[in-house]
């Protein structure tokens, strides 16, 4: 049958599940995605063309008045189900379980594996080699909630990076666990089963601190940080005063033969660099503020260094 969902989401993956659910036939009564810090979000554009209601508001932190404004407004919308497949923003139990379905969030891990904001980066960057998508029901932790569906394994290979292993690979999977998780919901048949406490890990947030390159460490764990690193924050070092960014990294055979972090120049367009054991090679760059673009093109020369 049809329900009344509510989607808290965003981007082009919460747009296509939208669309998706509509074409199940089921009726969106509301959808809330953050303020835009930058261009149009895909999912609120959606939202607003299809004369949805749309919320925008920045948080649901506990504080009084605004709050209770805030879920008002939510409860208002009369959702039968909340569908979370892409929402940055912590939701208050007032919102999670308002409605007489409960709620559904999407993760982009084989959970309990990989809890957390930047589960997709630190699958590579710690060498994880298969990953997964898991639909759950949201609790008071973390994405410590029940499972209800969960797609994969999927395998990781020695070229993803987080960007390729979303779009390429867990977005359409994402999409699918979550029609099926409402669709098992809609007909009564959605079983959660509790997460193995003891297989579980939780992994910050990745930030710059974390994408500093320390250039004593392996190659393969370098090669593995830009990799989780691209397309953001971008794993970085130092030109002299410079900051450079690295993306598309390629691992090479054989030794280096110069110092880690030495740039030993170029092969196939591509910017080989010295690590303490072998040679990464650098498909593109971003110098400073500037715009990302071919390693060829940054200026950088053989025997430089980068710290």
């Amino acid at each position: 049958m049809a329900r009344r969902i509510a989607i808290f989401g965003q981007a082009a993956f919460g747009r296509d599940v939208l669309l998706r659910l509509v074409e199940a036939g089921h009726a969106i009564v509301g959808v809330h995605v953050p303020p835009d810090r930058g261009r149009p979000d895909p999912l609120a554009a959606e939202a607003e063309a299809r004369g949805i209601p749309l919320l925008r508001f920045p948080s649901f932190r506990r504080g009084g008045a605004p709050l209770r404004e805030r879920v008002e407004a939510v409860l208002a919308l009369g959702a039968e189900l909340h569908v979370m497949p892409y929402t940055t923003v912590i939701l208050p139990p007032e919102i999670v379980d308002a409605p007489a379905l409960g709620s559904l969030c999407f993760h982009p891990s084989l959970l309990p594996r990989f809890r957390g904001g930047a589960a997709i980066p630190w699958q590579i960057i710690l060498g994880e080699r298969w990953s997964g998508v898991t639909v759950f029901r949201p609790d008071a932790g973390v994405d410590t909630g029940p499972i209800v569906v969960q797609k994969g394994p999927v395998p990781i290979s020695d070229t993803d990076t987080a960007g390729s292993l979303y779009f390429e690979k867990l977005y359409p999977l994402g999409i699918e666990a979550l029609l099926e998780a409402v669709a098992q919901v809609d007909a009564g048949r959605a079983e959660a089963r509790p997460q193995d406490e003891g297989a579980a890990s939780f992994q910050g947030l990745l930030d710059d601190a974390v994408a500093r390159i320390d250039w004593s460490r392996p190659a393969v764990e370098i090669d593995r940080l830009v990799r989780g690193c691209d397309p953001q924050p971008g794993a970085h070092a130092r030109a002299g005063e410079r900051q450079v960014r690295l993306y598309e990294t390629r691992l090479l055979r054989g030794p280096a033969d110069a110092a880690a972090g030495t740039l030993l120049g170029f092969e196939e367009g591509r910017l080989v660099v010295a690590a303490v054991d072998g040679r990464l090679a650098v498909g593109k760059l971003k110098l400073d503020d500037g715009k990302k673009g071919p390693a060829e093109a940054s200026g950088l020369r053989a025997g430089e260094r980068l710290s």
